[in-house]
């Protein structure tokens, strides 16, 4: 049976990167129905929007989307596109797997880090308050007179984290971890500071971890859990994390394992999911065949899992682990010069994948 599938190409790199990541999913053995859609700065002229309404009832429509880094253009009144496209959606889960691949370039032996992330709380609501505002003014007025002294001069963003965010973020780290045989879900907070924010978030880790007497749980404080991240990464399974430290996190997470060319991502909800790489667009690369779309091919892969095809996502993943065992057929990132004469372009790293599901 194919699979009706959002394909988006986005911007910069983005068009090559799916390109490549479309040839090797397809030479994984599974038939798609591709329906591709635009997004991004290319079509603002277009649309005057660089998320157009029928890209996103595309996406409403087939349920799963595979989707190119994407730029925000200035002025467009977006904060982001990424972050409207998982609002829009309720894609409140974002799922960065961080696993190192033998032969990637990194300083550790051994990291397998699934990081699940709150998409729709925290810092990232857009609630905020530009310095000077008329609701700058009248916040910091209000709390001054609860006895709480904010500067004049201050600009003010709203960090709110709820009882229900908080345990469907986490219900779906547990469930996640059952489904994958993991064995840990740490919940990471700064709940020894901010006791009504972070405190809910932990408090409310602790009660749903309750109903998984099957999966260990434990917390860390975030500055902690950095540390420990670095020093010895092999400790840790899944975190969940609310929508700052997770980004922050995911970041870190990647430099463990090589860079962010070899971290995929999801945003995942009840109704939909869009497979995306974590990095950008990086139009400075465009159009050059250079850019390493092995993030992009691993979030494939996830797509496959999601769909159900187990077998073909885990021959996708073994093909792409040989390739970077190798060290042949890899971009200059992955080097261990990056002025490497060896290095191959994005199109070359697909042929190299197809090869190994051949072989």
């Amino acid at each position: 049976m194919a699979h009706n599938v959002t394909l988006i190409p986005g911007d910069g790199v983005g068009p090559e990167l799916v390109a490549a990541t479309r040839r090797v999913l397809e030479a994984a053995g599974v038939e798609f129905n591709w329906d591709d859609q635009e997004a991004g700065a290319g079509v603002v002229e277009r649309y005057g929007t660089p998320l157009p309404n029928h890209v996103l009832d595309s996406i409403r429509h087939n349920g799963v989307a595979l989707k190119g880094p994407i730029t925000t253009p200035v002025g467009s009144g977006f904060r982001s596109v990424n972050v409207a496209l998982r609002k829009s959606l309720d894609l409140f889960a974002c799922l960065r797997p961080c696993k190192l691949y033998p032969g990637a370039r990194s300083r550790y032996d051994r990291v397998d880090i699934v990081i699940v992330r709150e998409n729709m709380e925290d810092l990232y609501t857009g609630v905020e308050f530009e310095k000077g505002s008329t609701e700058a003014k009248d916040l910091i007025a209000l709390m001054a007179g609860r006895g709480h002294q904010i500067n004049e001069d201050s600009g003010i963003s709203f960090r709110s984290i709820s009882v229900t965010g908080t345990r469907r973020i986490v219900r779906f780290a547990f469930e996640y971890a059952r489904a994958h045989g993991r064995k840990t879900v740490t919940a990471v907070h700064k709940a020894n500071i901010m006791k009504h924010s972070d405190g809910l978030f932990l408090s409310t880790a602790r009660e749903v971890a309750k109903d998984y007497p099957d999966v260990g749980f434990d917390d860390r404080i975030i500055d902690n859990l950095c540390m420990q991240l670095v020093q010895r990464p092999e400790e840790y399974d899944v975190l969940v994390l609310p929508n700052l430290y997770g980004d922050i996190v995911s970041d870190l997470c990647a430099g463990l394992i090589g860079g962010l060319g070899l971290a995929p991502g999801a945003n995942i909800g009840e109704e939909a999911a869009v497979f995306e790489s974590t990095h950008g667009s990086v139009p400075k690369y465009r159009g050059m065949n250079k850019a390493n779309p092995m993030a992009m091919m691993l979030s494939g892969a996830l797509m496959l899992h999601h769909l159900g095809e187990v077998t073909a996502a885990d021959r996708l993943e073994m093909a792409i682990a040989a390739v970077i065992a190798e060290g042949r057929s890899v971009t200059y990132d992955m080097k261990p010069s990056r002025n490497d004469p060896g290095a191959v372009g994005t199109s070359q790293v697909a042929d190299a994948v197809i090869e190994k599901l051949n072989a």
